[in-house]
């Protein structure tokens, strides 16, 4: 394929130095499906280099005090903030979500990631426990670990790097990072700020590349002892097989098939613009997003009606439009999987309430090859088809009736995925009652994606291994010793 000049090229950051690649890939604008940056197709040889570049910078890093770390990340998250907008508008561009969605959530939450952590760095306690009749004194005492690999997706790419790279860094380690190579554009512009936020040279290495190479020789590389990962449940089974051999540490943030619980007592005003935005934001592209809604059937027919009248509401199209609701979804393959997921759902007999494809004549000239998709409803899907068993991971819902509380739970749980749920109900006994018998990383209840940076985030089941926060992080990215005195 022939390029213009004009093509964005990145280059992977090693050691401190921007470094060409001897091969690229193409990465698509999904809002107009064309090509418009080279991202570096890395190996083996580029892990290596960025791998050695980290272990030679851990001694100074990790000599430093968590105050002198602190101050650095600090530095690192106002450079972000000043350039608040020209990453906004490069996130959207490079995955096709909304610029306000960008504006609001992805960018200010990066900048948020390194001031927290640069905080709660300071915060830590370790244990000591006294045995006078041994004449004894017990504490522990955490270290870095290393290098650590990180492999963020491609939803939310600044966002979830950095709720990596942050605590890794803060605890004392250093890091080679492999972001997605369909989203990697913010993750380079982030490289320009290291050296400026005063970021030792190989304390943070980025090698862009696809998984089944750069990722699976990261994975595979003896020199590091800990994989981050977030992505899906299928590339984890993979990292667990090849790290194996090794025994690293792993912490596995996967997929979601996440249930919205709602009683006949919800305050429905709340409800359902909430799970509106629960279902479609960011195209549904998130591993949070609300797929599957169980509605107790004496409000059912009145939820159903409220809620596709309010998704109807949702304006599709062009991302740099801040009137948009909904953007492009990050590729021509996966619009194809999500709308094959519909299809299916129809020949089982479920009804297609609203939603499906965009008409390209509806959108602007420069995005009628773009991957658009409207936020569509499914009504009448049985329980074991795979709208309701898979991750669809895209602008697409499935409305179900049910009856009793004792039955809704056991449907809720009846999925292989445990990463979150949202219970809406204005008894507290049983919000309390429900949220502890869904097996759930993580339960909302009246409200959707209020987050506690402190508090442990990730999934049971097949929605991962680990969690994540600020003593979870901590604990992850540190090793721990006790030592015994006899006095």
């Amino acid at each position: 394929m022939a390029h213009s000049k004009a093509l964005l090229v990145l280059e992977n950051f090693i050691g401190g130095t921007f470094v060409p690649c001897s091969s690229y890939i193409d990465s698509y604008n999904p809002s107009t499906g064309d090509v418009y940056c080279r991202v570096p197709d890395s190996g083996k040889e580029e892990v290596e280099a960025a791998v050695k570049a980290a272990k030679d910078a851990f001694p100074i890093w990790s000599s430093k005090s968590p105050l002198e770390r602190s101050q650095i990340l600090n530095k690192l998250a106002d450079l972000i903030e000043h350039d608040l907008e020209a990453f906004a508008q490069a996130e959207s561009k490079d995955q096709g979500k909304t610029i306000t969605f960008a504006r609001t959530v992805d960018i200010p939450r990066a900048v948020y990631n390194f001031r927290f952590f640069a905080s709660s760095i300071l915060h830590h306690v370790t244990e000591c426990t006294e045995m006078p009749t041994m004449g004894c004194v017990h504490y522990t005492s955490r270290a870095p670990v290393g290098v650590a690999g990180l492999i963020s997706p491609w939803n939310l790419p600044l966002y979830l790097l950095t709720w990596k790279i942050a605590p890794a860094i803060a605890c004392g380690n250093t890091v080679v990072a492999k972001p997605s190579e369909m989203t990697s554009v913010t993750a380079w512009m982030m490289c320009k700020l290291l050296e400026k936020a005063g970021v030792p040279a190989g304390v943070v290495n980025i090698v862009f590349g696809t998984g089944t190479k750069a990722g699976e020789a990261l994975v595979c590389h003896p020199d590091v002892p800990l994989i981050s990962f977030t992505g899906s449940t299928l590339t984890a089974q993979r990292i667990a097989e090849k790290s194996a051999p090794h025994c690293k540490r792993l912490s596995l943030e996967l997929g979601g098939k996440n249930p919205a619980i709602i009683f006949n007592d919800a305050d429905l005003s709340q409800c359902i613009p909430t799970t509106v935005r629960s279902s479609f934001a960011n195209q549904g592209e998130i591993c949070l997003c609300t797929s599957r809604i169980f509605v107790q059937r004496e409000i059912y027919n009145e939820f159903l009606k409220r809620f596709v009248a309010e998704a109807k509401k949702w304006k599709t199209g062009n991302p740099s439009d801040p009137t948009m609701d909904v953007g492009a979804l990050i590729s021509k393959e996966h619009l194809q999987k999500v709308r094959n997921y519909v299809k299916k759902a129809q020949a089982e007999g479920a009804r297609v309430l609203c939603g499906e494809g965009v008409d390209p004549l509806a959108l602007p000239p420069g995005n009628q090859k773009g991957y658009f998709m409207l936020p569509t409803v499914i009504a009448e899907v049985k329980d074991e088809s795979c709208c309701m068993q898979e991750e669809i991971f895209g602008p697409v819902t499935c409305v179900v009736a049910f009856d009793t509380e004792e039955e809704v739970i056991r449907r809720a749980n009846g999925v292989k995925y445990g990463l979150a749920a949202t219970v809406w109900s204005s008894n507290v006994g049983r919000v309390h009652r429900v949220a502890h018998r869904l097996q759930s990383g993580l339960v909302w209840t009246n409200c959707w994606l209020v987050r506690d940076l402190n508090l442990p985030f990730g999934g049971m089941k097949a929605s991962g291994i680990g969690r994540e926060g600020a003593k979870d992080s901590y604990e992850f990215f540190t090793e721990v010793k006790t030592i015994t005195i006899k006095h």
